[in-house]
């Protein structure tokens, strides 16, 4: 099958007709079908699983174009290696929006942003944001336009369930009783912030120039378009209040965001 995203196109096949089935769940947000389309990238999945002979156990196999990326026993790693992949090829190559690793939120008409990369916290604190009112827009990426807006990427919430479990829950927007976004919204607030234990959140404001640099530093395309990354979040930079600071428990932050929005 063959999908347009961001102005992109991209394809996928497989020998198994059934994982094929399973890529939808994997697709980014707002993928149409574009069949007959030459496509730049094409995924395939080679299925492995019982050899030939008694005994022998043969890999699952992913490739992109002619370059084999990933190979496992384990099938459910394939499929999360390819999600990985095509959500990092359109977020580095989309055509009229720059990607930022971000949580995202909407309240009271403005977008709150919270910049990092996995692992800084900013799933949990969309999630009590969430529980709060907040309208969900991404735990992922801020997908932002030259008129300082973020559009809706609203996947299913990645969830970690502990650190004996490095595969992540799904959980959606409506599971912690939210509703999901789908205009853009202006930037009202971003706030670089990570969790330390017993910390009160006192933030500090940055600087346009500052702010533009913490941005930059989590921008997906910064290296491969770094004009168009610096015309964007300058603009962003320019209508938004930008704080910086350690942060404590996520309810107590979520409910300091949303008062400084408010």
């Amino acid at each position: 099958m063959t999908i347009s995203v961001e102005g992109l196109h991209v394809g996928f096949r497989t020998d198994r007709p059934g994982v094929l089935d399973r890529v939808y769940d994997l697709l980014p947000p707002r993928w149409k079908p574009s069949d007959g389309v030459e496509v730049r990238r094409l995924y395939s999945v080679r299925v492995g699983g019982e050899g030939k002979h008694r005994g022998h156990r043969l890999y699952h196999v992913l490739y992109m174009n002619a370059s084999r990326i990933e190979h496992s026993m384990d099938l459910e790693y394939i499929l999360d290696r390819l999600e990985a992949d095509v959500q990092l090829y359109v977020a580095e190559r989309a055509r009229r929006r720059i990607f930022v690793h971000s949580g995202v939120v909407g309240w009271q008409g403005k977008a709150i942003l919270l910049p990092g990369r996995t692992l800084t916290g900013k799933t949990t604190l969309v999630t009590e944001l969430l529980r709060l009112g907040a309208t969900y827009y991404s735990d992922e990426y801020a997908a932002l336009d030259p008129k300082r807006r973020v559009h809706p990427y609203a996947r299913p919430l990645s969830v970690r369930r502990g650190a004996t479990d490095p595969r992540p829950a799904r959980q959606t927007a409506e599971e912690f009783g939210a509703e999901v976004g789908h205009k853009p919204l202006p930037v009202g607030l971003v706030a670089f912030t990570q969790y330390k234990p017993g910390v009160r959140w006192r933030p500090r404001g940055l600087t346009a120039g500052k702010g533009i640099i913490s941005l930059l530093e989590n921008a997906v395309p910064a290296r491969s378009r770094p004009k168009a990354c610096l015309a964007t979040l300058r603009q962003v930079v320019s209508a938004a209040r930008v704080l910086k600071g350690a942060r404590g428990e996520a309810r107590e932050m979520a409910k300091a965001l949303l008062a400084r929005v408010d």
